[in-house]
């Protein structure tokens, strides 16, 4: 999962003083916080059928890498292959989700152009491009098609997370979805009989479950869901996507002026202000810290998650609930029928436009976005990535490693639910989660909070 970039996104540090301490002892002492959101770690990969794509040798050259904290794990992983495959010397700078966009367009526009590789969240791609950040990388996909295969990318991913104007700024590396996760045991417990199929559901198994008064072995009280409702665009934002997808609305209309004044946009906003009495307290506190140890300790019964939740959950080192969970496409809601995976977090590689080493860095950007190591990847513990190809969504190796998740992520990709990519979508995401916190604090009703992002969003797209 999974990030987000420079617009007061994610504040890591305070969450991980105040958000895994104090919600890890709420949610499920001694539980340990998953690889994705920790420091790296050693892996032992499972084997993969493919062959590593051929390498030229670069020894003597340096790369450095810029890459968000949750990519972390893998980022060491990277390191030592592209090592071990060039002779060469690969620095990783790991920083959290809010300062990559902050820190590549620093090292550009100020002339240090220390950076060659950096790992984008999807929806910065416009502003990147725009201001000159990363290369139009365009003229080389094209050269290396036949090696890099770009018909094998998730289309409904691949467009979204590279194209800008027509060309292509860089190659998908973390292919991240929403599914909706629940409990089995809780739910039979409850005496809940089915997993949500709509919003309207999804909002009666939570108050169903909560209000049963149930417990944990350890006297925990047990919840119906944990919604991330943290002020970030990234969480926040994520939870409501998940939403406006259900009900079957946008972000933008076809002419790319704002649509948060549908019935849709209203109405995913009230599913998500209904639903949080019944939630793990409090929302406006739970970020991926604190809803992640109280799903994998049985506190809490349903949580919308990015779709490697299913390797943590059967993770006996880190879950007490393997074999007790399960897993279906986001639910839906109102007129709408149709599920439809909302594309939440996202990430990329590009090559910086200050890179003095261009070619260097694009060789590791083809090598680390291809079929054999988004699946070698995927089949780590802990990693964080998600298929980002059709071959490795469909691999018999991830289904075998992560059955379930594998079953509704093919279906859900299928179609998908982008955010917007425009250069303006940093601006529009704050104000958008900006104002959905004031809906979860009371402090303005979904109407009002929708009609003044609507407004915001004319005015900053008015330039």
């Amino acid at each position: 999962m999974s990030r987000s970039l420079n617009h007061r996104p994610f504040d890591r540090q305070r969450l991980s003083r105040r958000g895994f301490v104090q919600g890890g002892l709420a949610a499920g002492a001694g539980l340990a916080l998953p690889a994705r959101f920790a420091a790296a770690q050693d892996a032992s990969p499972v084997p993969v059928n493919a062959s590593p794509p051929a390498l030229p040798r670069y020894e003597g050259q340096t790369l450095n890498f810029l890459i968000i904290q949750p990519h972390a794990l893998t980022g060491e992983i990277l390191k030592a292959d592209f090592e071990a495959a060039t002779g060469a010397t690969v620095n990783v700078t790991v920083v959290p989700y809010d300062q990559v966009q902050q820190q590549a367009t620093l090292d550009v526009q100020s002339g240090a152009n220390q950076l060659d590789v950096i790992d984008y969240w999807y929806t910065t791609v416009g502003a990147l491009s725009t201001q000159g950040i990363i290369e139009d990388l365009t003229d080389r996909i094209d050269a290396a098609a036949d090696e890099i295969n770009p018909d094998d990318f998730i289309p409904s991913i691949y467009d979204v997370y590279t194209n800008v104007g027509g060309r292509r700024w860089g190659l998908p590396y973390d292919g991240d979805t929403h599914l909706l996760f629940y409990n089995e045991e809780i739910f039979e417990k409850a005496g809940v009989t089915r997993a949500p199929e709509t919003w309207d559901d999804y909002l009666a198994a939570v108050q169903t479950i909560t209000e049963a008064g149930l417990q944990t072995e350890d006297g925990r009280p047990i919840y119906g869901s944990a919604i991330q409702g943290f002020k970030a665009p990234i969480i926040l934002g994520s939870t409501y996507s998940n939403r406006l997808a259900g009900f079957g609305g946008s972000y933008l209309n076809d002419d790319g002026t704002p649509a948060l004044d549908s019935e849709a946009a209203v109405q995913a906003a009230q599913a998500l202000l209904d639903a949080a009495p019944f939630a793990l307290p409090t929302p406006l506190e739970t970020a991926f810290e604190q809803a992640l140890p109280a799903f994998l300790s049985g506190q809490v019964a349903i949580q919308e998650f990015w779709t490697d939740l299913g390797v943590y959950s059967q993770d006996a080192s880190q879950s007490q609930i393997v074999d007790k969970w399960n897993v279906v496409q986001i639910p839906t809601g109102g007129s709408n029928t149709e599920h439809i995976a909302p594309l939440n977090a996202g990430f990329a590689f590009g090559v910086s436009s200050g890179s003095a080493n261009k070619d260097l860095a694009w060789e590791f950007v083809k090598w680390a976005t291809s079929a054999y190591v988004n699946e070698k990847l995927l089949l780590v513990n802990g990693s964080g990535i998600d298929p980002t190809r059709l071959s490795t969504l469909n691999s018999e190796s991830f289904k075998a490693f992560a059955p379930k998740v594998q079953a509704a992520a093919t279906a859900s990709l299928s179609g998908a639910f982008a955010w917007p990519t425009i250069p303006e979508s940093p601006d529009l995401t704050t104000k958008l989660s900006d104002e959905l916190a004031l809906v979860l604090q009371g402090g303005k009703s979904p109407e009002d909070a929708l009609a003044e992002t609507q407004a915001a969003w004319i005015e900053t797209l008015a330039g």
